[in-house]
């Protein structure tokens, strides 16, 4: 007599590594990954992206261009006659206004996030002028503006970025407008 055993009730290796990779492509599915032009911009990206094409654009017209920050749009500027007042609005309406400037000759660089952040541009060599503010030392010497040449160099200078956190000042080359790297001992 032969005893009838019941069938187990398991699955293989090969049903849960199928279970598995379907479950895996489901999610990847599901999330949506957006491409890096859509997404929000660092302060140093959106920084870098304006300095770039302030060059480009001074390079390409053989015209000086100048780069700003408007504190109250929160956005690089960058233009022919971008004066010692960077609201874009009011210089885009003076330049319009004067039949100086287009309006497609003042392009911005808008900074998302950026509710409690300054940005001071400050002359190449550290000045004694700073101040303690909330428990960090800021540069206070600032320039309006910086200027970049119809020969692909630009005004000596730093650019201070200082938002809830710490300020972090960046050197740049006049020579090659990229970041002056420090020397490590």
């Amino acid at each position: 007599m032969r005893i009838a055993r019941a069938p187990r009730a398991a699955f293989t290796l090969l049903e849960i590594l199928i279970s598995l990779a379907l479950i895996a492509l489901l999610i990847g599915a599901t999330i949506s990954v957006s491409p890096r032009g859509d997404s929000a911009l660092t302060t140093d990206e959106v920084f870098w992206k304006a300095l770039t094409e302030a060059r480009k654009q001074a390079l390409t017209t053989q015209q000086d261009i100048r780069l700003g920050f408007d504190a109250k749009a929160k956005a690089f500027v960058i233009g022919v006659n971008i004066g010692t007042q960077t609201d874009t609005k009011a210089s885009l309406q003076k330049s319009i206004d004067a039949g100086t400037q287009s309006s497609a000759a003042i392009q911005t660089f808008p900074v998302r996030f950026a509710d409690t952040l300054t940005v001071d541009f400050l002359p190449a060599a550290k000045s004694n002028g700073s101040m303690l503010l909330g428990g960090e030392l800021v540069e206070t010497g600032t320039m309006p503006y910086v200027t970049l040449y119809s020969d692909g160099t630009c005004t000596p200078f730093r650019v201070q970025f200082h938002s809830s956190g710490a300020a972090r000042i960046i050197a740049i080359d006049p020579w090659t407008c990229a970041e002056v790297l420090e020397e490590k001992n």
